[in-house]
């Protein structure tokens, strides 16, 4: 019995995991994009599964402190969103970006301002 309960949760385990599906990020900012005003920049992650996933928000390639992120939720289809966000001035020559990492891949987003 024991054997068939382990062989029973690993069959489970691989079917969560068999599908994964990679995010889709949006980056924006709260108020259009000018230089030298407050704003917020926000990250939003959606229709991603597994749930192994992190966010970092930043400014020339260093993590922004401050940086603020709703609790981990999921959709139909257990596929799972999540937002990330920071207050922030945006600076002329300064490159803001969000780097999500999803299982062991990891890629980069860049916010583009109004300007």
């Amino acid at each position: 019995m024991k054997l068939f309960s382990l062989l029973v949760v690993c069959i489970l385990w691989i079917c969560a995991y068999a599908k994964e599906t990679p995010p889709k990020v949006q980056v924006y900012s709260y108020s259009p994009g000018e230089y030298d005003k407050d704003n917020h920049l926000i990250c939003h992650v959606s229709g991603f599964h597994p749930p192994d996933i992190a966010i970092d928000l930043l400014m020339d390639e260093a993590v922004i402190p401050g940086a603020q992120q709703t609790d981990l939720a999921f959709e139909k289809g257990w596929m799972f969103h999540l937002t990330k966000s920071v207050s922030f001035k945006p600076q002329k020559g300064k490159e803001y970006c969000c780097r999500v990492r999803h299982m062991q891949k990891s890629q980069t987003f860049t916010w583009i301002p109004d300007v």
